[in-house]
């Protein structure tokens, strides 16, 4: 409803945004209170405002704007969810294929406006670690680097304003060319950073120092991840680095709920994908040759897990 990019503007009363979002009074007040109740808003002399968080990752005019999946959740997600234990008794996802429809990915990509709003929800979950990643890992060692399923391309773009020597492409199917363009182009990178069209099972993947793959190969089934690691072992020059990143879960299988969580919901979207441990994947970047192999803390649930290439 725009709760948040509406109060970003200034300070407003009950009345004043009730009438702004065209919302019912019997169930404003309850809903504004509600989301002070939470921390999400402050309420001073009878004015609603954003909280410092809401004001910096939920108003839609923000570059920090995070909320795209949140809104991706409010379309799709959460009506899923509600056949979590047909999940768990069947094993099946619990997306549209449950009726028989076409695998959502396949409308996704054919509608340009949810193609959109999709690319947009993975900037926002993934912005907050490509930072990360862009501040931790090593750069000043490597010249190029390629994000496989980049997306809108946040992480080549993050990467790119930071570390100016280093050559980004992100790599993605043919139809995410003009949303990652019209992205860097937005964030003043354009002749900077590259998009290279095709599918990273049926392609090679390009050649680079560093090639990452973030928030991807959760989607997959243990073999297919397999074969991802293996194709970027290939595709990496000698001596460089594979970099993985998901919400990585602990290797007591314990304390990252969100990890966990992130697993059931490739249960409810996906045919066989999963989220793992950091000694899982260790263990596949171990098996296709990696060396050097790392796990390190990123922000929030997010950790990545890092394997050098022998030179």
């Amino acid at each position: 409803m725009g709760v948040f990019t509406e109060l970003a503007k200034h300070p407003e009363d009950l009345a004043t945004l009730q009438a702004r979002l065209g919302l019912h009074p019997r169930g404003a007040r309850d809903f504004f209170d509600a989301l002070v109740a939470l921390g999400l808003l402050q309420r001073i002399d009878g004015n609603y405002s954003n909280s410092p968080s809401t004001e910096l990752f939920l108003d839609r005019r923000k570059p920090t704007y995070i909320g795209g999946v949140l809104e991706m959740a409010n379309h799709r997600l959460y009506g899923f969810w509600n056949h979590l234990t047909g999940a768990l008794r069947t094993g099946q996802p619990q997306n549209e294929s449950r009726l028989g429809e076409a695998s959502p990915f396949v409308a996704l990509y054919a509608d340009p406006a949810r193609l959109k709003e999709f690319l947009s929800a993975m900037s926002g979950i993934s912005h907050a670690a490509n930072v990360a990643i862009s501040e931790k890992f090593p750069w000043d060692r490597y010249r190029s680097h390629v994000d496989v399923g980049t997306a809108q391309g946040d992480l080549p773009v993050t990467v790119a304003r930071r570390h100016p020597h280093v050559s980004c492409t992100g790599f993605d199917l043919a139809e995410v060319g003009p949303v990652f363009e019209e992205y860097v182009e937005a964030n003043g990178l354009a002749g900077r950073v590259a998009f290279a069209a095709g599918d990273f099972f049926k392609n090679p993947l390009p050649a680079a120092d560093v090639i990452t793959l973030a928030h991807i190969l959760h989607d997959w089934s243990l073999d297919e991840k397999r074969v991802l690691i293996r194709k970027a072992f290939d595709a990496l020059h000698p001596g460089g680095a594979l970099v993985v990143y998901d919400s990585i879960i602990d290797d007591g299988r314990s304390r990252n709920a969100f990890g966990l969580l992130m697993s059931l919901n490739m249960l409810i979207e996906t045919p066989a994908g999963f989220d793992y441990t950091g000694a899982d994947c260790i263990h596949w970047m171990r098996e296709a040759g990696f060396t050097g192999t790392r796990v390190e803390h990123l922000t929030g649930p997010d950790s990545m897990v890092v394997g050098i290439k022998p030179a």
